[in-house]
């Protein structure tokens, strides 16, 4: 069961992060502000949740929630500043976002970079923890999946659509054939001398 808020004096936010280890496209985040005491049972850490259940929870979310915003840093951003820092960027933007300042911050993770002198708890495992991080967790899931689903359009023959941009062998072997697209990281040093397609 996952817990409502880490405490109840201040508005807390909770913040995650999504697609920092593929080799192609944005990195997305989220931020949400739930109200105190909102529960679904289906609501978990993302990668614990099917496509479906995070389809299903993800209008939930921003119906209920009391603000949420979304915001991605893309992949040339991220060769230029490198995925961590896009990472930070990206929570930054999506609280840049949101229409209610949030007084205290759950990250999920173990490090993050002060946003506007905001207090801020870093959790590790987080999104399996407390329901705002979940609740970004699945925000930021979708929003990227749907993004890449978008790009696949495009781009068929890198499998975006089944792998999301990351690593899997059908994407590998789609890069050896084919090279490397504009929306690959370059800095990932995917493969050492590859030529750009598209």
């Amino acid at each position: 069961m996952l817990q409502s808020y880490l405490q109840k004096e201040l508005i807390e936010a909770g913040l995650d992060e999504a697609g920092r280890g593929c080799y192609a496209g944005p990195v997305f985040a989220a931020a949400v502000i739930l109200p105190v005491g909102f529960n679904h049972p289906l609501l978990n850490d993302s990668k614990q949740l099917k496509e479906k259940e995070r389809d299903l929870l993800r209008p939930i979310i921003e119906k209920e929630s009391i603000a949420y915003a979304v915001a991605a840093v893309d992949n040339v951003e991220i060769d230029n500043i490198n995925i961590l820092q896009a990472s930070y960027k990206a929570m930054h933007l999506s609280l840049d976002k949101l229409s209610i300042t949030p007084q205290l911050l759950l990250i999920d993770g173990n490090r993050f970079k002060i946003y506007k002198n905001i207090p801020h708890r870093c959790i590790i495992k987080g999104d399996g923890k407390y329901a705002s991080i979940a609740a970004a967790s699945i925000l930021a899931k979708t929003y990227r999946d749907e993004y890449m689903q978008q790009l696949h359009q495009h781009f068929p023959q890198y499998g975006w659509n089944q792998n999301k941009g990351y690593g899997t062998a059908i994407h590998r072997k789609a890069i050896s054939i084919h090279g490397l697209c504009a929306y690959h990281r370059k800095s990932f040093n995917i493969i050492s001398t590859a030529e750009v397609a598209g």
